[in-house]
């Protein structure tokens, strides 16, 4: 509903008959015990709503677009100015001839205001110039106001749509590098024929289950984040075996929610560059915890000191957790990495949901 009425704004010229019923029942209903009669009302408060919401279709229709929108300040100043003394001309006409005469009664008050009651003293009368046009023009800054509403809202779903459709290319990414890494793994045992390929297997499984149909919303429980976590490290444990200690750590609830497949990544990458090349023995140390309504994160891994095969110090999957966090945690996180010769730590802060 809300949807149909921000583009009824947008896009219908229908809106100003709109607008001119609601401006002229607020209007008529509120000056009813002015006048003396129903007539004399609903006539004045005709040809005054029609001239303002005149002025609002010339300004929002015309004016704006064609030249304040397209940076001709200059020449919007001047037309703007012209439409209001224009318009300044033609009440005052109307009103003075046409009004004034067929009501008299009503508006005896109103000329003894003038000092010169004529036509070209009111049109010369710079006080009655302003109070006019400031009548004339608050139905177009209503109008403004609910268009530049409209258009906002239209802005902040086209900019949620882009956001959606960034992260799932995103995602789209980060999981096939995700499979690729777990699969070579998987390759390996089973070109060892090792018995623990069926383990590899179940936790594998487990994993795409969890990235095909679990984690498809922007947020999804820490807890289940920890369980892929868990698994993923039970696939390399079983692939590196005592070349590699791990300690990981966790001290949440699990109610909590965050963007899935997040720390994953920051795993993934440790063992990429920190245990794959390693020789000798090879470190990892993760931890996770709620620090008030925040969640850190951190990880630490030992780097080879002979790299046999050189790769950028910045992985395809840490660009993209970058990016994912810049999407889902505008100015609500914080993201610090130190990369030395012989180790890696990032250390990760981002509000909860």
């Amino acid at each position: 509903m809300l949807k149909k009425l921000q583009q009824f704004i947008e896009t219908s010229k229908l809106k100003y008959l709109i607008f001119w019923l609601l401006i002229f029942t607020f209007s008529a209903s509120a000056s009813s015990w002015y006048y003396n009669s129903n007539y004399e009302l609903f006539l004045t408060y005709g040809v005054r709503t029609t001239e303002q919401i005149l002025m609002a279709f010339v300004i929002v229709e015309f004016l704006i677009p064609s030249f304040l929108n397209k940076k001709k300040n200059t020449v919007f100043t001047l037309l703007m100015i012209l439409t209001l003394l224009l318009f300044y001309c033609i009440c005052t006409v109307v009103h003075m001839y046409y009004l004034e005469v067929k009501f008299p009664s009503t508006y005896v008050r109103y000329i003894k205001r003038f000092e010169d009651p004529s036509l070209l003293g009111r049109f010369t009368s710079f006080a009655e110039f302003i109070s006019k046009s400031l009548y004339l023009l608050y139905p177009t800054f209503l109008i403004l106001v609910l268009k530049l509403y409209s258009e906002k809202q239209h802005l902040l779903r086209i900019n949620e749509q882009k956001k959606s459709a960034e992260l799932s290319a995103l995602k789209n990414q980060l999981n096939p590098h995700f499979l690729f890494n777990t699969l070579n793994n998987l390759h390996a045992l089973t070109l060892k024929k090792s018995d623990d390929t069926s383990k590899v297997i179940e936790k594998l499984s487990h994993i795409l289950d969890y990235i095909l149909y679990r984690c498809n919303d922007n947020y999804v429980t820490i807890s289940n984040e920890i369980e892929l976590i868990n698994n993923y490290l039970s696939l390399e444990k079983i692939r590196y075996g005592d070349r590699v200690t791990i300690n990981f750590t966790q001290n949440v609830n699990g109610d909590e929610k965050i963007a899935p497949l997040l720390l994953l990544t920051f795993v993934e990458n440790a063992f990429k560059h920190g245990v794959a090349q390693e020789i000798d023995q090879a470190k990892i140390e993760i931890e996770i915890t709620k620090e008030n309504e925040q969640l850190a994160f951190t990880i630490k891994n030992s780097v080879p000191e002979f790299v046999v095969e050189k790769t950028t110090s910045t992985s395809i999957g840490l660009k993209n957790i970058k990016e994912q966090l810049e999407l889902l945690y505008p100015k609500t996180h914080s993201l610090i990495i130190n990369n030395s010769s012989n180790s890696f730590a990032a250390f990760l802060k981002l509000n909860l949901i």
